[in-house]
């Protein structure tokens, strides 16, 4: 299967920006004041439930960006 140029493009951009986005959610998860995350510096549920979707989100993205990759690379050899 082939992919087109812009449908590589938007693939690899959104797996860049999922990294960019979950990156500075992470950042900011662990730095929480507000109690959400930590309760007497004990990680909550929130805490918890967040990281998972994280870390899941930063394996979704590295997939999404690397097919990306590959169609943005196989279009470059074939032009």
């Amino acid at each position: 299967m082939k992919l087109s140029r812009p449908v590589s493009w938007f693939l690899l951009a959104f797996g860049v920006w999922s990294w960019v986005i979950w990156a500075t959610f992470v950042k900011n998860l662990i730095k929480d004041s507000s109690g959400l995350a930590f309760d007497d510096g004990h990680p909550t549920a929130y805490f918890w439930v967040h990281l998972v979707l994280a870390v899941v989100s930063f394996v979704l993205g590295t997939v999404v960006g690397v097919i990306g990759l590959r169609g943005v690379r196989a279009l470059r050899r074939t032009s």
